[in-house]
């Protein structure tokens, strides 16, 4: 077969199946999953890179198979999978639409330089990275669940949305934004995951107020979509 299928890609090839779930989840309106499965993805995310590089013997080959197929993983798990469920959420009026392509687009600009730079990088050197350029496509897996755990204290469909947009655009733009974003050590990696674990147990089986919150917002478009 073709291909690397050593465990320094497994849980990068995890976080593409967790992604393609939770588009499942997503497209038939079970959106908690759907978020579960975003975080998890994110979750994979933080420890490929340092699994990968805990084998010294890797070949050039397979130093540029882990760049290529992180980056292509990462489109699907945090610029496709965020685009379909803020759809889902009821981002589907031409501008929000319209938001939404620029998102992606910023998503894959950002990783297509990030593929030239880091092959480049690699050719000098094999140490990790110690900062970002731009905000990584992956907070996005942090960003949506936390404004999906706050959401039933807004106490407002319209209030959500308007910062579900504000979210998108922003996000969007910190992708191809040059500035440099320090890199967390392994103990803030840890306490991220504690707080978007936290999170997505809240989500899950705490507050029942924002499913309800949820299918108040999913009504609400539907009406909208009908009139």
């Amino acid at each position: 077969m073709i291909g690397f299928y050593d465990y320094t890609v497994v849980l990068t090839y995890i976080s593409f199946a967790s992604a393609i779930s939770g588009i499942f989840c997503a497209s038939a309106g079970h959106l908690r999953w759907a978020v579960f499965f975003l975080a998890f993805s994110g979750f994979c995310d933080m420890f490929d890179g340092k699994i990968a590089r805990t084998k010294k013997n890797r070949t050039e080959d397979e130093k540029s198979f882990g760049i290529q197929i992180d980056s292509l993983c990462d489109m699907v798990c945090f610029g496709v999978f965020p685009i379909i469920i803020c759809y889902k959420l009821g981002m589907r009026h031409p501008g929000s639409m319209i938001l939404l392509i620029f998102y992606g687009l910023a998503g894959m600009i950002r990783l297509g330089y990030f593929n030239v730079m880091e092959a480049k990088r690699q050719n000098k050197t094999d140490e990790a990275r110690t900062y970002y350029q731009g905000l990584p496509i992956t907070s996005m897996a942090i960003a949506l669940p936390l404004l999906f755990v706050v959401s039933p204290l807004l106490h407002s469909p319209l209030a959500f949305q308007v910062i579900l947009h504000l979210l998108v655009g922003i996000v969007g733009m910190l992708f191809i934004t040059n500035f440099r974003l320090r890199k967390l050590s392994t103990k803030e990696v840890i306490l991220l995951v504690a707080v978007i674990a936290a999170a997505v147990l809240i989500i899950l089986f705490a507050w029942q107020s924002w499913w309800k919150f949820v299918l108040s917002l999913k009504n609400i478009n539907t009406g909208l979509l009908t009139a």
